[in-house]
């Protein structure tokens, strides 16, 4: 009776695990071809995440789905609760998470209906919490290259295999929202080369180095900001009627990536903590320690 009940609870943690999570935007509330599927509301030290994530299978491998805004878009990019939504992927297993975005163009040659896959970033946010550490416990992770490279690679890859126009490289300036920019902003921003703008990724992205999770974006770009002489006011409907339209080529594209994906890690997202963590976990309380448990358990032996 006893070893059945453990090869339940066994089989009960595998079907809740998941080596792939997916963080969908506007536009993209739910994941086809999705097989397998069960809803789980997962709770975490930061709270509750956007939404009940929804576990299954996509190109045989498991994957998580969370919508970022939540299904009906109901949560603000500053409203997010963006550590409890990377700290939940993290409590499934995942090694990786795909970010898809909404994103305005700030250059010319990047034009509506295409996508970015960013290689940087820039954070002009000013309201948010980005890093899972404080309380007693410092750290500082190595963040010049944001992205994981490999995981870009496979995605622009992926683009090109499912003929979507992709641009390889570029930076992704995140605004804190959630009005669109000025003109002003906007000329800035071109000035300074930056190629597309959004809310949200860099706060994953940040959570996500500090995770030792590879993270990287399909930027979806929606619009021309309002630089553009003919395009001189963004609206929501403009941008929700072109992520419609783009909706079905995120799709392919995801599951192009995650088909290809590789079953082991040969970047150095996995052990970013290994030369960021500052304060000897010695002198860490107790619930600073419980609450970072599946961060920290690699550095706590």
């Amino acid at each position: 009776m006893a070893a059945k009940k453990t090869k339940k609870a066994k089989s009960a943690k595998k079907e809740n695990e998941a080596a792939v999570g997916i963080i969908g935007g506007s536009g993209l509330y739910s994941m086809s071809g999705l097989t397998e599927t069960r809803e789980i509301r997962v709770k975490t030290p930061f709270g509750d995440p956007s939404d009940a994530i929804v576990l299954g299978t996509l190109e045989g491998k498991r994957v998580a789905f969370l919508a970022r805004h939540g299904r009906g878009h109901r949560i603000l990019p500053g409203e997010i609760n963006y550590r409890a939504n990377v700290y939940a992927m993290k409590l499934l297993g995942a090694e990786r998470i795909i970010s898809v975005s909404a994103v305005g163009s700030l250059q010319e040659d990047l034009r509506p209906g295409e996508f970015l896959v960013p290689d940087q970033f820039y954070d002009r946010t000013k309201h948010r919490v980005s890093t899972f550490f404080g309380e007693g416990l410092v750290a500082h992770v190595a963040f010049a290259h944001p992205v994981c490279g490999r995981l870009a690679g496979i995605l622009s890859d992926s683009c090109v295999h499912e003929a979507v126009r992709v641009h390889r490289r570029g930076t992704y300036i995140c605004m804190e929202g959630p009005q669109f920019s000025t003109l002003a902003e906007a000329h800035v921003h071109r000035q300074l080369r930056f190629e597309v703008i959004g809310m949200t990724n860099v706060t994953e992205a940040k959570l996500a180095r500090e995770a030792e999770i590879c993270y990287a974006t399909i930027a979806m770009i929606t619009d021309y900001d309002c630089w553009h002489p003919e395009h001189e006011s963004v609206t929501a409907s403009q941008i929700i009627a072109t992520l419609n339209q783009n909706a079905e080529n995120a799709q392919r594209v995801l599951r192009s990536a995650v088909r290809t994906l590789p079953a082991e890690r040969s970047c150095k997202c996995g052990s970013a903590l290994q030369h960021a963590l500052v304060t000897d976990l010695k002198l860490v309380s107790p619930a600073t320690k419980k609450r970072l448990t599946a961060i920290l358990r690699p550095y706590l032996s």
